[in-house]
């Protein structure tokens, strides 16, 4: 099971890396949550979630879950949510502004070297 975990992380790390270099904004967004969603799973992983334990210690219990973790990820999700969402709204403020989400640096670097 930690084969397959580490397997997924590892494969959303590295769409989220293809992605966020590519040359368009909305891959970039794309890319950035899936890092995202990569992190989330390898603190939600990282917390040894055991099925049937409580998160806290109590005299009956043998083991617990530890909970910190949870509230890591759960806290995570709401801020990715958040940054994408401002992500979101900047691209398309650029979108409406250019008319095209390419990002063209060739055009950027003639227009600096001009001025």
């Amino acid at each position: 099971m930690e084969l397959l975990v580490a397997s997924s992380v590892g494969l959303m790390t590295a769409v989220g890396i293809y992605l966020i270099l590519r040359m368009r904004s909305f891959p970039v967004i794309v890319g950035l949550t899936m890092i995202s969603y990569a992190c989330n799973v390898f603190i939600f992983a990282s917390g040894r979630i055991v099925a049937g334990l409580p998160p806290i210690l109590s005299k009956t219990a043998t083991g617990y879950t530890d909970p910190v973790p949870q509230a890591l990820v759960l806290t995570a999700i709401v801020i990715s949510f958040g940054m994408t969402a401002v992500l979101v709204m900047m691209a398309l403020g650029a979108f409406f502004e250019a008319g095209d989400d390419r990002i063209d640096l060739k055009a950027d670097t003639a227009r600096d070297s001009a001025e």
